[in-house]
């Protein structure tokens, strides 16, 4: 993540994540879309390798997302963390 920070505020020429930046929201959230349509389409396949490279793609996509907006991976576990319930009942009301 440290890796992408960087790039957001030191853009380093002809790197792709400068790249993404530089286009913005709408690029960033595009390709977003796509990785994930790709990890399903991988997933559907039952192929493991091409899923877990298309993990990645995604993985990598969202922490551009985060980092355009602001929002750190604590944010993230700290959000994951709120959600531990046992009782299913009391998860659905708390999301209400």
């Amino acid at each position: 993540m440290q890796l992408i920070l960087g790039r957001k505020t030191e853009k380093k020429e002809g790197s792709y994540t400068t790249y993404l930046f530089e286009k913005g929201m709408d690029k960033i959230l595009k390709k977003v879309g796509e990785e994930s349509t790709e990890v399903i389409v991988a997933a559907k396949n039952d192929d493991k390798k091409e899923t877990v490279y298309e993990i990645a793609d995604l993985a990598y996509h969202v922490m551009v997302l985060m980092a355009e907006m602001g929002i750190s991976v604590d944010d993230v576990t700290k959000e994951l963390a709120s959600r531990h319930v046992i009782d299913k009942k009391v998860k659905q009301e708390k999301m209400v």
